[in-house]
């Protein structure tokens, strides 16, 4: 039996799901802009220029200015924006005593692949040399970033690893769309579940927009094919009631059969991002601090 809190939010998805059939692009953007929670008064928010892509530090009392994270939002690479994702930001900033770097990457259709794994690797390079304060370098970096953004982490660490950009400690995974060919399983299993994914088409349109003439098998594009070897430890948390769910547990078990480090996470009737919520569902906070912990193990 799903909590008050849950059927709250549950019914509030079902009110204003992120895209309806036949809603254009601006009006989709504007509309999880709208949707997403603000920043509270305790976040400091701070305009930068990171490497050519623009950003903001979002930084809470808490933060550790040497400690720092890049954090490259979901949205299905054609929506979503530092607006959206601010106050989950601030969130995790809190439960991780780290400054947050919400990257302003660009967007497909006018941007196609590979256009945001090029500003990731570019903010990336930028929280290793710069925080808050001005240059410097970290003591520690993070890479973190849910669904589209998610798989964007992904690639972001096979494209560092590749392009000999330093590894960051860890990185985090939140309901992570890994997989633009759109094979697993639970695309079917779990459409019943899945509130927020509510039409498997909107998947396939985000992902032709971001992919262009780009295969979709591309690893760095879609890294559940990709080689693993040699990425840091990685905290992957997923719901059991996203169609998603499969994008997450093939590449716990890919990663894993590279040898790298992987805790994943499947959290009971949670849904796509459920951190999102965190304002008003318990387990929206708990997993946010579950990723707090995993910083600071990692720092």
């Amino acid at each position: 039996m799903a909590s008050a809190e849950l059927q709250k939010v549950l019914g509030l998805l079902a009110e204003r799901p992120i895209a309806q059939g036949e809603a254009s692009l601006e009006d989709m953007r504007a509309g999880m802009e709208a949707g997403s929670f603000p920043a509270t008064d305790a976040a400091t928010v701070t305009s930068v220029d990171a490497n050519g892509v623009p950003g903001e530090w979002v930084t809470v009392a808490e933060s550790d200015p040497n400690r720092r994270l890049l954090y490259v939002h979901g949205g299905g690479y054609v929506i979503g924006s530092p607006v959206t994702h601010r106050r989950l930001c601030e969130d995790i900033a809190k439960a991780g005593g780290c400054a947050v770097l919400n990257l302003d990457y660009r967007l497909a259709p006018e941007h196609p692949y590979p256009a945001a794994v090029d500003d990731a690797i570019e903010g990336l390079k930028f929280v290793q040399q710069n925080g808050p304060n001005g240059a410097g370098a970290a003591d520690s970096v993070f890479v973190a970033g849910d669904s589209a953004g998610g798989g964007l982490t992904l690639a972001t660490l096979l494209a560092a690893r590749d392009r000999g950009v330093d590894r960051p400690n860890a990185a985090i995974g939140i309901s992570a769309w890994t997989d633009l060919a759109i094979t697993g399983e639970s695309i079917q299993t779990r459409a019943e579940a899945d509130p927020l994914i509510t039409d498997s088409s909107m998947v396939e349109n985000m992902a032709q927009a971001y992919l262009g003439s780009t295969e979709a098998t591309d690893p760095l594009a879609s890294p559940l094919y990709a080689d693993y070897d040699g990425l840091p430890p990685l905290l992957l948390q997923v719901g059991d009631a996203e169609v998603l769910l499969n994008d997450t547990t093939r590449v716990t078990e890919r990663a894993r059969a590279a040898g790298v480090d992987v805790c994943e996470e499947i959290w009971d009737e949670m849904f796509h991002v459920w951190h999102a919520f965190a304002p008003m569902l318990p387990e929206g906070q708990a997993a946010i601090e579950r990723i707090g912990e995993w910083i600071r193990q990692h720092a």
